[in-house]
This record gives C-alpha cells, sequence and structure tokens, in this order.
C-alpha cells in the first residue's frame, strides 16, 4: 500500500458500486452479482473486524508492558523519559514503513499517540508513590 497513491473516499466507491450493481432492464445476471459483491464486502469487513479486535488488544497489552516499566523505573529511581529510546521506536516504525510500503508519516503520527500515552501513564505512575509488598 503506497500512500502517494490516490485512493477514492468510501462515497465515490459506494457511487461506483451502485452504478455498476444496479439492475438493468431484464438483468438477473447483475442481481446475481450485485449479491456476491455484497457478500463478499461483509466477508472484508469481517475480516477487518477481527483484525480490529487483534490490533486494539495489542495496544491494550502494550499500554500494560509500559505501565510495568513506568513501575520498574519508580521503584529503581529511572527517569521517565528516555529520549533514546523513543527514537529507537520511532526508527523501527519507519523501517517497517518502507519495507512494506506504508506511509511513514502515518506510522510516526500513530507512533506520536501512542508514546505520548505512554509518556502520560508513566507519569502517573511515577508521581505515584512506591507501594509495600
Amino acid at each position: 500500500m503506497n500512500s502517494e497513491q490516490p485512493r477514492p473516499s468510501g462515497r465515490q466507491q459506494d457511487k461506483a458500486n451502485d452504478a455498476t450493481s444496479a439492475p438493468q432492464s431484464g438483468g438477473t445476471a447483475l442481481a446475481g452479482s450485485s449479491d456476491e459483491a455484497q457478500q463478499i464486502l461483509q466477508s472484508l469487513r469481517d475480516e477487518l473486524d477481527g483484525l480490529d479486535r487483534t490490533l486494539l488488544e495489542t495496544v491494550r497489552q502494550r499500554l500494560d508492558c509500559c505501565c510495568r516499566i513506568g513501575l520498574h523505573k519508580r521503584d529503581h529511581a529511572i527517569p521517565m523519559m528516555q529520549p533514546h529510546r523513543i527514537g529507537v521506536v520511532q526508527a523501527r516504525a519507519a523501517a517497517f514503513a518502507a519495507q512494506h510500503r506504508m506511509s511513514p508519516t502515518f506510522l510516526r503520527a500513530l507512533y506520536e499517540l501512542i508514546i505520548a500515552e505512554t509518556c502520560r501513564l508513566e507519569d502517573e505512575i511515577i508521581g505515584t508513590p512506591p507501594t509495600l509488598a
């Protein structure tokens, strides 16, 4: 997937699908292909929903891991902010984008959001006194 390639908006695609799937005079073949097209679309949407569930669960697991890192930093007086680590994560995302023909701008923005949430969570944790075990 290349971010430089223009993509039609959903509305444009829907209009194109409506125009090509509309039955013509006496054309039952188009009606059948329209049903098949809808089934394929539903199957693809189901696949996307499953991928979204996996993505959300992975983000949850990542944030949970970051909270454990925050606890470790707090308990061992390690500074929260470690800019070199952010650079490593961003460089890995940029390399992934290049390898998979994805938009590096998109992945950088995504990781900026994820890192901002991680920092927020670590700030909360590190600001909290350690609990006695």
